[in-house]
């Protein structure tokens, strides 16, 4: 009988660990649910938390100076529900962008002046104006895009694509998330972890998250007194002790369990290295914008999304907070957009630059938009937008979508979706049919029910597919 501390070293010396086994087996499940050639390999999803206003950004409206301050049409209103913010509020004034357009590239698109850098990138952006949901509220609504359901407790989008795809890396998790706090976000802006949970998919499909201080992880550091070689051992005698448990009981959280020990050891190397931005060239951090040397500002976790993109991370999820301007829009927007808007221009001509955006789907957009009347009162420079879920507007580039496109349209007010109407599923089911995957075969039986990441919706939006 080999004894554990032989069997040990014969994993040392064959270069391979009992995690390395775990993990290696797990991965090679996960990437055999693709289901057809994808035309991407990876996602950046750039989430502006709070909801932009797509009429001060994107959705060109200038008929709306002429009834600026006039009443919105109780036509145009029709049976929207409205939040509790303004269901009640005696006067909803039309109130048109104060910010100018103009049209950009060979597309032609309209974009505010609020995003001169994205307007330089329009012909490489598929912009879908006609985006709705049903969901008027912040949680309900990041839960419903980010997951499928209105209701938490089912996996995130990353998790889905790490359970479905696996991961190209061996020493980075499948999905990494990253949260920067915008220039005009305010202490009541909650963000939950949940939102990258793995739901009831095994744990080791949830996002990992990287800090802006301190360790990039948690407890990536060894204590004091541990080094790199003390650790191994440590976790092969783990490994070693769950593999007992796990040929006993058959619980696959075990193997889950082993998988993550094993890439908590290589992300200890891995995770350093990727976030050392030493060999950026000047230019390069001069491209994403003056906070791109500044840990945790949107700038620099674009930057790092691009790092990450190059080492084989599946679903790289940026969350930028601070866009729910119910008040001081004219100010915060200016501000919010200042953050984000060369940073996200420099990312997407950096992956086309180094070849990767033809295979990195890059998508840019809130939970919803905005709506046209003022919340609360209208003053000549300054007023406030309340949540409008009924139309607002995203952007794409890359991984085969169409390149400068705009699709689909609203009506004068900004209020209603008049041609080619994309629901959240239509969108989560048109983003894994680019990364080669069948949304209504992407399933996982939970208590006696198949789930997916569409619930029993979506379609794929085949106008947009280059």
């Amino acid at each position: 009988m080999v004894s554990s501390a032989s069997r040990r070293q014969f994993l040392k010396s064959s270069g391979l660990s009992l995690g390395g086994m775990a993990l290696a087996s797990l991965m090679g499940d996960a990437r055999a649910l693709s289901h057809f050639a994808p035309k991407a390999k990876r996602v950046i999803y750039l989430f502006m938390h709070g909801g932009p206003s797509q009429l001060d950004l994107f959705d060109h409206k200038p008929g709306l100076k002429k009834l600026h301050g006039l009443e919105i049409p109780a036509s145009v209103v029709g049976d929207q529900r409205l939040t509790g913010m303004t269901s009640g509020q005696k006067s909803k004034p039309v109130t048109a962008s104060l910010f100018n357009f103009a049209r950009h590239g060979h597309s032609g698109a309209w974009v505010s002046e609020l995003l001169p850098h994205t307007a330089k990138i329009v012909d490489q952006l598929c912009i879908i104006r006609s985006m709705h949901t049903e969901a008027i509220n912040h949680d309900p609504a990041v839960t419903y895009l980010q997951t499928g359901h209105q209701q938490p407790g089912r996996p995130s989008f990353g998790a889905w694509l790490s359970y479905g795809l696996g991961c190209e890396s061996s020493d980075l998790p499948a999905f990494v998330v990253m949260v920067s706090r915008g220039s005009a976000a305010r202490p009541a802006d909650p963000l939950y972890a949940r939102l990258w949970g793995s739901g009831f998919l095994p744990s080791n499909h949830q996002g990992v998250s990287l800090r802006s201080s301190g360790d990039p992880v948690l407890y990536l550091s060894n204590p004091e007194g541990i080094d790199k070689a003390t650790r191994r051992d440590q976790l092969d005698v783990i490994a070693a002790l769950n593999q007992k448990q796990l040929a006993l009981h058959r619980d696959p959280e075990i193997a889950t369990r082993i998988a993550q020990y094993e890439m908590a050891f290589r992300m200890q190397s891995s995770v350093p290295e990727l976030t050392n931005l030493s060999n950026e060239s000047e230019a390069r951090l001069d491209a994403y914008g003056p906070q791109a040397r500044q840990p945790g500002s949107f700038a620099a976790n674009c930057l790092l999304a691009r790092r990450m993109a190059e080492r084989g991370v599946r679903f790289i999820q940026l969350y930028h907070r601070g866009w729910d301007q119910h008040y001081n829009l004219p100010s915060d927007l200016r501000l919010q957009c200042g953050d984000v808007d060369q940073p996200a221009a420099a990312l997407v001509r950096d992956l086309k630059q180094r070849g990767l955006l033809d295979e990195t789907l890059v998508v840019w957009g809130g939970e919803f938009g905005r709506t046209t009347y003022s919340q609360g009162k209208l003053e000549p420079m300054n007023h406030g937008r309340d949540h409008h879920g009924r139309c607002f507007t995203m952007w794409l580039a890359g991984g085969g979508i169409k390149p400068g496109l705009q699709f689909g349209e609203t009506d004068d007010f900004c209020f209603n979706i008049t041609r080619d109407p994309v629901h959240v599923h239509d969108l989560n089911a048109t983003l894994l049919h680019q990364l080669g995957i069948d949304h209504e075969r992407l399933t996982y039986r939970f208590q006696g029910r198949d789930y997916r990441l569409t619930d029993v919706h979506g379609r794929v939006v085949r106008q947009i597919v280059a």
